[in-house]
């Protein structure tokens, strides 16, 4: 007989290993199923932050920055060892768009919708401390603000978040590949090879949780889920030599006004990233010449006298909503899809944010709560210490 479980998660980067860490602290069975590695894909390709996301707030995106930066607040309490607040510094330019005064108005507004403690403050640097910041150009320099966020391992965050399920009853099976599925009012069958072997098991709900490849899964799956259409944009970063002593720092790329970070990586910097729309296979993704180009253009504009070698380059997938809007100006929401409203036995997830898959794991089980069985909640993921695993 095949095995059952409760949720069957197809993907290991966070936003899977999230849902399957709630799951498991809700009492259920949880198995977790990966192709290739936990956080193989965009899970250890991001920007490694953990932020509200202060240029959402030109888009008026304020309700994902409130949740973001109260996300971020929970991941600094339960993860001191994988997430750390960092400094950041807004470089202000003759030829800077987002003018002093804009930049106050949104760091303020930033802090109100972090809350009121010593992550949310801010302050315009003094000149005394300009020649301090790792060799940023002074020339015309007019002002410089800092702000406070928060950086990650994205990939070390990622198996901490799994290994804290596996401690509460999930099962990973990785490397396994999802195959098939076929879902009815009752329950689910689904198909997926280990080790060369084809398995079946059953569950009373599916959670696709494939990031870049999560279309494909949906093909996988009869009846034939609900499509969405989405667009995958590619973001480039590269590892450039020279560690930064002070903190990050967030500057408005001379070429088209979009942020570009810069940002402490060990012995390193961390640069990046780069919007493209991206449609060949997503295990292909890799960093184009004419990104690094765009990238090292920024880094020699703001920092002349740091080398423009490149050390490591690497690129992820961002799923968007598809749109004709330029990728930067489109909502980071994510975007959740069900099966069936009333009682869904499939949740697709498309998008998302590093920060906020704590709380779109909440958001998954919230709506699956009249398809699952009762069970007794035996942890809640906001109060589980997230550690490093070795």
């Amino acid at each position: 007989m095949a095995e059952h479980f409760d949720v069957v998660v197809v993907g290991g980067g966070i936003h899977g290993v999230g849902v399957a860490q709630a799951a498991a602290c809700a009492g259920y069975s949880v198995l977790v199923l990966e192709q290739t590695a936990l956080a193989a894909g965009t899970s250890s390709r991001s920007s490694k932050l953990i932020h509200g996301g202060l240029r959402y707030l030109e888009g008026h995106a304020y309700g994902l920055v409130r949740e973001s930066l109260h996300e971020r607040s929970i991941l600094l309490r339960i993860a001191p060892d994988l997430v750390c607040l960092q400094p950041f510094f807004i470089p202000v330019y003759p030829d800077t768009t987002r003018r002093p005064l804009m930049l106050r108005a949104g760091l303020s507004l930033y802090a109100l919708l972090g809350g009121i403690h010593h992550s949310s403050r801010f302050r315009s640097l003094p000149r005394r401390e300009w020649d301090r910041l790792d060799g940023l150009d002074t020339h015309q320099l007019q002002a410089v603000f800092q702000y406070f966020d928060a950086q990650t391992n994205d990939a070390e965050l990622t198996r901490a978040v799994m290994h804290s399920a596996t401690r509460l009853g999930a099962t990973l099976a990785c490397p396994a590949e999802f195959t098939a599925a076929e879902i009815d009012t009752q329950r689910c069958s689904i198909e997926y090879r280990q080790g060369g072997i084809g398995k079946h098991c059953s569950a009373d709900v599916i959670i696709n949780a494939g990031g870049p490849w999560a279309g494909r899964v949906d093909e996988c799956i009869s009846p034939a889920p609900p499509h969405n259409p989405i667009e995958l944009v590619q973001g480039a970063h590269l590892v450039v030599p020279g560690k930064l002593s002070r903190g990050c720092y967030y500057m408005e790329a001379p070429q088209d006004r979009r942020a570009v970070f810069l940002l402490p990586w060990g012995e390193h910097a961390l640069l990046g990233t780069t919007e493209h729309r991206y449609t060949g296979d997503p295990a292909a993704v890799a960093a184009r010449p004419d990104e690094e180009r765009y990238l090292l253009e920024v880094l020699a504009h703001y920092f002349p006298r740091r080398p423009t070698t490149v050390i490591e380059r690497f690129a992820g997938l961002r799923v968007l909503p598809a749109s004709t809007n330029v990728a930067f100006r489109r909502s980071r929401e994510t975007m959740l899809t069900v099966n069936d409203p009333k009682r869904p036995r499939l949740v697709s997830i498309y998008g998302g944010k590093l920060t906020g898959y704590r709380a779109t794991a909440e958001k998954v089980m919230h709506m699956l709560r009249h398809t699952l069985p009762p069970r007794t909640a035996v942890a809640y993921t906001a109060d589980i210490k997230l550690v490093p695993v070795s």
